[in-house]
């Protein structure tokens, strides 16, 4: 490893210019900042191109994450950079209380255009734990205005990730970002997760699901008359290690939030805008949660904005006298900004007029060809793939699933392979992922896996 940081940090005028003035003002997140200092180099990006992102000396790295799962359309991309400057020029923002734009009423009438049927109205706000927060928010609300102030908690699966604001660091199940704000946050009811891989031997994924909707149905049991709602990531939970779970969960869980009178909450900020094959997650398993939480993709990468979908139903328990106090008081400074409408409006014309989710289906069985050798890997263990999110575990012995001490960092060889080899490929701990940005070729998967396949004999030998 000594090596590769060494290759990685010899002097060149620009980056390291740039790094040192960084790194005396700037506090970075998800990370410990001391070990910039000679462990992990701080790489300054001066633009991007395409599914590339180019330093200041010139240095070229295929973004194999997305910029953290948020890039659909590539760096810099033409038509949404135009929408932004055009809108700018306009109107670059005012107030969403008593004022409105015709960027924001568009760009709410064609979500609720191409979201599951049901959902009817759109919340704006920054970011997408201010989406689960709104989300978790309206649910509470929504049962206190209908006078069943009983209902104050939420379910939530095992290895979740919400986000980190206090409210949706709260319904997350990760030791690692929860541990040290515990006296802070609400106590969740948690659920086992469907995970496959988690499953019994010679047990589908369909049966896994089918054995946690009856835990889940227990808790329900238990719980249901204090439970606001059940917030689940369709499909994939990402930040808890890309582990993935069939399509029936999800349906078995709208019948159970039925039945039992909760909401479900669909957290879709990662998964959503055809990452997983379909626009939204929730498309595969035919069902309309009460509330769609949406960012990341939204703005096809270019700028921070989220929305939450919700129901006439709930929009309707909210609606009042004055004196009643029933309505929703919570207000973010740039909910429906003009310029973020904007990009999101041009993201969602690119999916309108050219055939995306049909190039993402190609691409991702190129993604499957390419790293099904890997199966045979000692050091290997779980490959797995939802659409254009694929992943697989770094373990010390792959018919055990035995793992790596965490000490070995492991994962951390394998992140700075991929950067001396112009790759971005940063795993989560041991976890190994591929989520591209929709414009990149074959030939670039190719090398991505191949730069990928070689990190990994690098990181275990």
């Amino acid at each position: 490893m000594a090596a590769i940081i060494a290759s990685m940090s010899e002097p060149k005028s620009c980056n390291a210019a740039l790094a040192a003035r960084d790194l005396r003002v700037n506090w970075h997140p998800c990370t410990q900042m001391r070990e910039h200092d000679a462990r992990l180099p701080m790489i300054p990006i001066r633009h991007g191109e395409g599914a590339w992102l180019i330093d200041a000396d010139g240095r070229r790295y295929l973004d194999c994450i997305s910029s953290w799962w948020s890039n659909l359309f590539g760096h810099a991309n033409p038509r949404i950079a135009a929408a932004i400057a055009e809108q700018a020029a306009k109107l670059n923002h005012v107030m969403f209380a008593g004022f409105t734009h015709e960027p924001a009423i568009r760009l709410a009438e064609e979500l609720l255009r191409i979201a599951p049927p049901g959902l009817a109205r759109a919340f704006f706000a920054g970011d997408g734990a201010s989406a689960v927060e709104i989300a978790l928010k309206m649910s509470f609300h929504y049962w206190h205005n209908v006078g069943r102030c009983e209902r104050t908690r939420f379910i939530s699966l095992m290895n979740a990730y919400h986000g980190e604001t206090l409210g949706a660091l709260s319904v997350s199940d990760l030791p690692l970002y929860r541990a040290v704000y515990a006296p802070l946050l609400l106590q969740p009811i948690i659920a086992p997760s469907p995970d496959w891989l988690d499953c019994e031997p010679n047990e589908s994924a369909e049966e896994v699901a089918i054995r946690r909707l009856q835990d889940l149905r227990e808790i329900l049991e238990r719980h249901a008359h204090e439970t606001c709602a059940v917030i689940v990531e369709p499909l994939v939970q990402c930040s808890g290690g890309m582990r993935m779970h069939s399509p029936g969960y999800l349906t078995g869980l709208r019948k159970l939030c039925d039945e039992y009178e909760v909401h479900l909450i669909a957290d879709e900020i990662a998964v959503g805008f055809g990452r997983t094959g379909t626009m939204f997650a929730c498309e595969q398993a035919n069902v309309t949660p009460d509330f769609l939480c949406l960012s990341k993709g939204l703005t096809g990468g270019a700028l921070a904005m989220s929305a939450v979908l919700t129901t006439d139903r709930v929009y309707e328990a909210f609606l009042g006298d004055y004196a009643a106090n029933n309505a929703f008081l919570h207000s973010h400074t740039f909910s429906g900004n003009p310029i973020a409408c904007a990009a999101a409006l041009a993201t969602l014309a690119i999916f309108r007029e050219e055939p995306v989710l049909e190039n993402n289906r190609l691409l991702a069985a190129r993604l499957a060809e390419r790293i099904a050798p890997l199966c045979d890997h000692p050091h290997v263990s779980g490959i797995r793939q939802t659409g254009l999110i694929a992943a697989m575990d770094l373990v010390a012995d792959r018919k055990t699933r035995t793992p790596y001490p965490p000490a070995q960092r492991r994962g951390l060889r394998f992140y700075l392979h991929g950067l001396q080899k112009g790759m971005l490929l940063r795993p989560l701990g041991d976890t190994i992922y591929f989520i591209p940005p929709y414009c990149i070729t074959t030939d670039e998967i190719d090398r991505m896996v191949d730069t990928a396949t070689e990190g990994i004999s690098a990181a275990t030998g």
